[in-house]
């Protein structure tokens, strides 16, 4: 799959965090309280975001699988400071070859963020059945779903964030990315393999302070849609411009939408 720098991963993670529906997450939470302990295994796990999302608020002992192909990211994951009961164990795997692997032996838990967006349909079809099979319950986390709003408004807004939607269903090591509409397909999916599903949105929130993180938002979103090739690259550069002005002038507030949800298996199909 693509890769994401360190330090992007380590810039958005307050955002993320702040952002996780907390209905969602409170599922979740219930789901597992009363088992003495659990083991997860979390999906392209970056630097360990999803796990100090929730080491607290789940049972005291706890195994952590964390599963990325990138071995940097991995292993400050697996430094993350964390309670004595909480041990973990990095595995270096390609999601895309090797996603069953990751699922193997005891999991009370498969959780990952910011992930299904990036995936294809049949990747995505793939997890759901090996999950299902398995019976056990899925987070899934900080999908994005399409939804961007800007302040204040650009002329050129509609058109650049239909860029960066098309860019959205490109390749990203997995084929075709589903993009916008990975969370609503996986969604439907669970529930017609028997799960009961919670969900709920967990949009970035960027206010007219939080200026390295829009200028980083911003750059990404130009240069896709520069490689989407929708737009004159005059446009799109004085686009930027503008929205940089805005950004560095302390006017400048974004919201991008995401959806978590939590699939429980239900013994029903």
């Amino acid at each position: 799959m693509s890769g994401f720098s360190a330090n992007w991963l380590a810039l958005r993670e307050p955002f993320d965090r702040r952002a996780r529906n907390a209905d969602v997450l409170e599922a979740v939470v219930a789901a597992l309280k009363s088992q003495p302990s659990v083991r997860i295994a979390d999906l392209a796990c970056g630097t360990g975001s999803t796990l100090r999302a929730l080491t607290s608020r789940l049972p005291a002992h706890q195994h952590w699988r964390l599963a990325d192909n990138d071995l940097g990211l991995l292993a400050r994951a697996a430094a993350s400071p964390r309670a004595e009961s909480v041990t973990v164990a990095p595995v270096p795997l390609d999601l895309n070859r090797d996603v069953e692997a990751a699922l193997d032996g005891p999991v009370d838990l498969v959780t990952t963020s910011a992930l299904l967006d990036l995936v294809s349909e049949s990747w995505l079809e793939r997890l759901a059945v090996e999950i299902a099979a398995r019976a056990i319950p899925l987070y899934a986390a900080l999908s994005y779903d399409g939804r961007i709003a800007l302040t204040p408004a650009d002329p050129l807004d509609a058109a650049v964030v239909a860029a960066v939607n098309a860019h959205q269903g490109t390749d990203k090591g997995f084929g075709p990315a589903l993009g916008p509409q990975a969370a609503g397909y996986a969604i439907a999916r669970f529930r017609a393999l028997g799960y009961a599903v919670v969900h709920g949105a967990s949009d970035w929130s960027f206010g007219p302070d939080d200026r390295a993180i829009q200028t980083e938002t911003l750059n990404g979103w130009a240069a896709a849609a520069r490689a989407m090739d929708a737009l004159p690259s005059t446009d799109i550069e004085a686009w930027l411009a503008r929205r940089s002005d805005a950004v560095a002038a302390g006017r400048s507030a974004i919201r991008v939408g995401h959806v978590d949800f939590f699939a429980m298996p239900t013994g029903t199909r």
